[in-house]
């Protein structure tokens, strides 16, 4: 579980992380719309903030961690790729995280992001996890969904975009912290892992001006032939080998 993964543009290692690489983040990652200034929040290994980078060439992207563990495992993610000098990480937990104080060795003027990423903590109605450090990778507690709004309503500018990844059950509360916060609703992706079952996970997106257009989907990852869908290649195709 604790080997590197080798992409096409940079490699990920994740020892040090409670949370490893998986589906989730590489969806999210190949997915959310980006632009000049990107913040990722609850980074982990740095997967999601490379993958941005790599993908939007002037960006430049923030990523914040809370576990000291996970945000070195990123910083050295980051360090040794192609993208070193557009990522900076920050070891922070969101709600003490204030882009206008940092100590940030990438300058940037503005305090405010075109656009913010995140793969949430979710498991808040689980069982606690016994690592401390899976149980903040993994509990709402240490992020919750108010938080990344209340955050989003503050430092995302009007025409930008925060983007998720969720479970299917989760998406009704985490929607509800948006619309409270003013954000409307601007893309949506239901993602099957088969055509047969009902989606587990959710791809969202919203904004806090309205869409002149809202993009749904349903979208799914293995073919009837138990091959990756011809979705999936195509989101994913600039980073698996």
């Amino acid at each position: 579980m604790g080997k590197d993964f080798q992409f096409k543009q940079f490699a990920v290692s994740q020892d040090r992380c409670a949370m490893k690489v998986g589906t989730d983040g590489v969806l999210l990652g190949a997915w959310a719309h980006g632009g000049a200034r990107i913040l990722d929040i609850g980074t982990g290994t740095g997967i999601i903030a490379l993958m941005m980078a790599q993908r939007f060439p002037e960006a430049i992207v923030d990523a914040i961690e809370i576990d000291p563990g996970a945000a070195q495992q990123a910083t050295e993610n980051a360090a040794r790729s192609p993208f070193a000098e557009r990522i900076n990480v920050i070891e922070t937990s969101l709600q003490h995280f204030e882009p206008d104080t940092r100590h940030s060795e990438i300058y940037y003027p503005d305090t405010h992001y075109n656009y913010i990423v995140t793969n949430p903590p979710f498991f808040s109605h689980s069982l606690k996890a016994p690592e401390e450090s899976r149980r903040l990778a993994r509990q709402t507690d240490s992020l919750p969904f108010s938080a990344i709004f209340a955050f989003a309503s503050q430092y995302l500018t009007p025409n930008g975009e925060l983007s998720a990844i969720i479970p299917t059950d989760y998406l009704e509360e985490f929607s509800q912290e948006a619309f409270m916060r003013g954000m409307f609703l601007s893309r949506l992706y239901s993602v099957k892992t088969v055509e047969r079952k009902p989606a587990k996970r959710t791809l969202v997106a919203f904004s806090p001006s309205r869409p002149t257009a809202f993009d749904k989907q349903e979208v799914v990852l293995i073919d009837k032939d138990g091959n990756k869908s011809a979705w999936y290649k195509k989101l994913t195709a600039d980073f698996y080998l």
